[in-house]
């Protein structure tokens, strides 16, 4: 890694032509994705019914983090977000692992959405292979990031309009049919719920814990986007506080639905809105819902690209990536830090060919934990960020509520879910994993900013 003077960095700078309105629904478009449309089938087959309880867990800690991360996007708007406030708080170092780990999260997540979609297309139009369309996808949204941050946010913006739409849609039909108010359907009622509650105990709670963070994983990026939206101190707030709502209700409305119609042993769970909506037996609904989710796959995809390639940049202007990651076309967009983020994502489809459904569930496994660090990362920035401030006496556009104890409980919370996680034979070796690559990240970037500081001095 290489530092350079200001005077010796780019002069074009990211725009600030993102709209209020783009950045709220972009907050919904990077988390209704993958997770919810084919993680919370896998889920439900980890935990059975008992997942509502690890959305609820998640969704309390996801609000919280981002209350956390709203108050310190508002002061200060930076395309690096979390990783800038962790350096802030803790230290450059802290501060480059934090970025480079959700920039792998994201390169990850990234593959993940394109092969889902991809799948899920497949199973409608069975024309394409998988691992090509997952190229034509992969191709198509590099495109779009590169055609500049007010397009992007058009579209993701209409992206996200049609698939809380369906969201919104599914609900009615999935309370039609648990009251059984559809002619010649039978309602399943709750027996799925209260017959086997949480079949695998605490252990598949745990399994399932770490799907549904992936699920919430992405509701982040809102603070990264901060840095190219209008009048961010007063846009990063309303943003925030319409996404929490907007996925809670979505997320645990439509879980519920799906846990309630769909036993935990259902092969249709590998679609699940489609296996609910076949069993509406509303014709057409189930290949609807299957495209609509690949709509929101494909926004989620978009989405996690846009965030991926601003954090890639902000480690350039700090000197903890290689310079020409800071470079921008015309457009004001940083294209070779595009470039780098979607590279992962064609490899995938590469195995997808080699390797046929075996990637995908791989790929779900990654990056479950890795959203904890980066949310604990942010939780105790702003702890210690808010008390500097509070102590300087320094005016903060957007104030956390309850501060020190909520983002102290948020803290706790997080402290459990690592407790119950290492309880877990399966979820520990993620956990291990994760604690493995944060201490090679660590590591390296500690080497980097040695090295950097020799060449300086």
């Amino acid at each position: 890694m290489t530092t350079k003077s200001p005077a010796e960095r780019p002069a074009l700078k990211l725009g600030h032509t993102m709209l209020p309105r783009q950045l709220t629904m972009m907050g919904l478009g990077s988390a209704i994705g993958a997770g919810l449309f084919l993680g919370s089938g896998a889920g439900i087959q980890a935990a059975g019914p008992a997942v509502l309880i690890s959305y609820l867990v998640a969704g309390t800690l996801i609000i919280l983090v981002m209350w956390a991360l709203g108050e310190m996007a508002a002061a200060n708007p930076n395309s690096g977000a979390f990783s800038v406030y962790a350096e802030k708080a803790l230290g450059k170092t802290a501060g480059a692992t934090v970025g480079w780990l959700w920039w792998l999260q994201l390169v990850v997540v990234i593959a993940a959405e394109a092969l889902g979609a991809a799948g899920l297309l497949f199973t409608v139009w069975p024309v394409i292979p998988v691992w090509g369309l997952a190229l034509v996808f992969m191709a198509l949204f590099t495109a779009i990031n590169l055609a500049g941050v007010k397009n992007f946010g058009e579209f993701e913006f209409w992206f996200a309009i049609l698939k809380v739409t369906a969201i919104v849609l599914f609900l009615a039909i999935g309370a039609a049919l648990l009251f059984g108010w559809l002619p010649d359907v039978a309602s399943p009622g709750l027996r799925n719920i209260t017959s086997d509650f949480a079949p695998a105990g605490l252990g598949g709670i745990a399994t399932a814990l770490f799907v549904v963070i992936f699920a919430f994983g992405g509701t982040e990026i809102v603070s990264v986007a901060a840095a190219e939206t209008e009048n961010p101190e007063h846009s990063v707030g309303h943003a925030i506080r319409t996404v929490v709502w907007r996925i809670l209700v979505f997320y645990i409305g439509s879980v519920f639905v799906i846990a309630a119609v769909l036993p935990s042993t259902s092969a249709a769970l590998k679609s699940p809105f489609a296996g609910v909506l076949d069993l509406a037996r509303i014709p057409g609904a189930g290949a609807a819902i299957t495209l609509v989710a690949v709509v929101a796959l494909l926004s989620a995809l978009n989405a996690n690209l846009y965030g991926a390639s601003r954090m890639a940049y902000s480690l350039s202007e700090r000197g903890e990536a290689p310079l020409f990651l800071s470079r921008l076309n015309a457009a004001r967009v940083p294209v070779i830090a595009v470039g780098i983020s979607v590279a992962f994502g064609f490899l995938a489809a590469v195995l997808e060919l080699l390797f046929p459904e075996q990637i995908l569930p791989a790929l779900f496994q990654l990056v479950g934990s890795t959203c904890l660090v980066v949310w604990g990362s942010a939780l105790v920035s702003q702890l210690i960020l808010r008390r500097r401030a509070d102590r300087a006496g320094t005016a903060l556009p957007l104030r956390m509520k309850g501060f020190p104890g909520l983002t102290i409980f948020g803290l706790v919370l997080l402290a459990l879910i690592f407790a119950v996680g290492f309880s877990s034979p399966e979820s520990s070796k993620q956990l291990f994993s994760t604690m493995a690559l944060i201490a090679g990240i660590a590591a390296a970037c500690w080497i980097g900013a040695r090295i950097n500081a020799r060449r300086a001095s």
